[in-house]
């Protein structure tokens, strides 16, 4: 057979290419006709963060490379699947994966080529560029609202469940931001988003969750994390205020490039949803909420900002009926989520809320805040239909016994050393900045 017509097979994941992929892809072509397969965002979410652009954008870009005659979709990191459906000849990749997460499948790959006397020709890595490198280059120079707005429907349509942590600062968005760790399962673990929340910006302030800060003083000071991060973010806005100004709050947000907005359906002036007395607090009715997300709704510009219906039924005593009634009316009403709130110590109404709700016709992804649940695991969640889970206070709320503690310690002592093992260096918080 002529070298021309032997198949050739590169799986690609990248969307930023760089000297090192079109060396692989130039000694790919040297062998015969290239297939890339393109993983999705799905199969990228299982060992890595997500690319920059989505999987059209990507597989636009392959296409038109001089050295790449098809593109096909590779669903999961494992090569198994493509390579048993078109039995390539070669199979190229960067010999930068003996190592790491990768290491097994590339055994893999090796023995499934053997069973048709398939070879693997691995390129010496490029060791002054990688990926993280890149994206190093791409967090100096920052991302568009348009890209980081987009990413939260991406990570919902890829990822098992979302994982959200609240961020109160640049400086926590930035531990959001880099914080990346393989468990013992071997497993890529990260999160996903940041959520801007109402009771640590107000905490972070000194002053009372009862909306005493103002959304434009939220959003400006939301402006210092967009800035030093990628990653998207929720916005909790509370009741949203008033119908008539929700609209500008949405033009705002989306304008910045924040996800989502997070609209509770209680009204008249906030009480936190985890005080154990609720008294004095009210429902908004079900019209007049879902006039609150149609106005959301018909003021974003892009379908990619989403709506999500915040139900404080559970909070305020009701029933997993009336939870679910609003629920559908808000679907349809277009909300895109449904955050489903508990002051309980157990999950049980929320399990039987989301057990009935992914059966309804009007069905949207459902959003969990374990707070107070603390103990229920993400397996559990995702068994009962979580899609997104928001730890939405946990980074201030450790932030604060710290400094209480550091504080103490050099009153006591009369000088700072005692201290100094227990803290980070000064040199970590310079890197980190820097």
């Amino acid at each position: 057979m002529k070298k021309n017509n032997k198949i050739v097979y590169v799986a690609f994941a990248d969307d930023i290419l760089h000297k090192g992929h079109f060396n692989i892809l130039k000694k790919a072509s040297s062998l015969g006709k290239v297939t890339v397969g393109l993983l999705t965002d799905k199969a990228i979410a299982t060992y890595r963060t997500l690319p920059y652009k989505d999987y059209k954008q990507r597989e636009l870009a392959i296409k038109n490379i001089k050295y790449v005659n098809n593109v096909i979709e590779q669903d999961t990191l494992d090569y198994s699947k493509n390579l048993k459906s078109i039995k390539p000849h070669f199979v190229v990749h960067g010999d930068d994966w003996k190592k790491g997460i990768q290491k097994n499948t590339r055994k893999n790959v090796i023995k499934i080529l053997k069973s048709w006397g398939g070879k693997l020709i691995e390129i010496p890595y490029e060791k002054n560029i990688s990926h993280l490198k890149v994206k190093e280059k791409i967090i100096e120079t920052g991302t568009t609202p348009d890209i980081r707005k987009s990413k939260l429907k991406r990570l919902i349509k890829a990822k098992k469940i979302v994982r959200v942590l609240e961020s109160h600062s640049a400086l926590s968005g930035l531990i959001i931001e880099n914080l990346k760790i393989i468990n013992k399962s071997k497993t890529f673990l990260e999160f996903d988003c940041m959520w801007s929340s109402s009771l640590t910006d107000s905490t972070l302030r000194g002053k009372p969750d009862n909306q005493s800060v103002d959304i434009s003083s939220r959003i400006d000071g939301l402006t210092d994390i967009l800035e030093v991060t990628t990653k998207p973010v929720i916005f909790d806005s509370d009741n949203g205020g008033r119908i008539e100004h929700i609209k500008y709050t949405v033009k705002s947000l989306e304008r910045s490039g924040v996800s989502a907005i997070a609209i509770e359906d209680k009204k008249g002036l906030k009480k936190n949803s985890l005080f154990k007395n609720q008294k004095g607090v009210s429902q908004d009715s079900i019209k007049d909420f879902c006039n609150k997300i149609k106005a959301a709704k018909n003021s974003r510009i892009s379908d990619d900002f989403m709506i999500i219906a915040r139900i404080e039924s559970l909070i305020l005593g009701k029933s997993v009926a009336d939870a679910l009634s609003r629920a559908n009316a808000y679907s349809k009403a277009g909300a895109d989520a449904i955050l489903i709130h508990s002051k309980k110590k157990s999950p049980t109404e929320i399990f039987q809320f989301t057990r009935q709700w992914v059966k309804s016709k009007n069905f949207k992804p459902i959003v969990a805040v374990p707070s107070t649940y603390s103990k229920t695991t993400e397996k559990e969640l995702i068994k009962n239909g979580v899609k997104i889970v928001i730890y939405a206070n946990h980074l201030l709320r450790a932030s604060y016994p710290s400094m209480v503690e550091t504080a103490k310690t050099i009153l006591l002592n009369q000088r700072s050393s005692p201290i100094e093992k227990k803290i980070t260096p000064i040199k970590e918080i310079l890197t980190l900045i820097n």
